[in-house]
């Protein structure tokens, strides 16, 4: 951490506060163990390269436009299809109630799956919040299963980030990086069974 250069934001624009906050986020979050799920936003740009291919036929066809109809007409039908397919894609993969949740949690910024050699079977769901003019940098972490039997419960806290920020907008990553892990570590922890 010593030979990384210090990460300085712009203490008057919460949008460079937060990205801050949130790659330091996603690399304590991965030196943990856990690695980053991206399999959503590659079928994303998997159908996104599909639509632009489209686009691309459409625009360069060799025969102009009321020759080519048909093939525009054609075009056009593919970009809604090429659209529910990936919500059909969603809606297998993770259900209605997860496509709901993943459209309307806008927060999240980093999926992971489980630790290598873990006994979980779910990764994490990371999701911060900083409105506007306030200072409260919300963390939370949950289960990206929340239905699995291994899924433990969310936790989160509720921080100022004046307490990881110098007055010249340096992040004291080691602050930082301590809060993180105390939440990973609450968040891991065997839950208390009841005798």
């Amino acid at each position: 951490m010593a030979s990384k250069a210090p990460k300085k934001a712009n203490l008057l624009d919460h949008h460079s506060i937060k990205h801050i906050l949130d790659e330091s986020v996603s690399e304590v979050v991965t030196s943990r163990g856990y690695v980053e799920d991206v399999r959503l936003s590659n079928v994303r740009l998997v159908i996104g390269a599909i639509i632009i291919v489209i686009a691309l036929f459409a625009q360069f066809y060799k025969k102009k436009f009321p020759e080519n109809r048909d093939f525009l007409i054609a075009c056009i039908a593919l970009y809604p299809f090429a659209t529910i397919l990936f919500y059909c894609f969603s809606l297998i993969k993770f259900g209605l109630h997860d496509l709901i949740i993943y459209t309307k949690e806008k927060n999240a910024i980093l999926f992971t799956y489980p630790p290598a050699g873990s006994f979980t079977s779910t990764g994490l769901v990371v999701s911060s919040k900083l409105p506007r003019f306030s200072d409260m940098y919300t963390l939370t972490i949950a289960s990206a299963d929340p239905k699995s039997i291994s899924a433990n419960e969310p936790v989160q806290f509720t921080k100022s980030v004046t307490e990881w920020f110098t007055k010249d907008g340096l992040l004291v990553e080691g602050l930082f990086w301590k809060d993180i892990e105390a939440l990973i570590a609450q968040y891991t922890k065997e839950p208390k069974k009841s005798k």
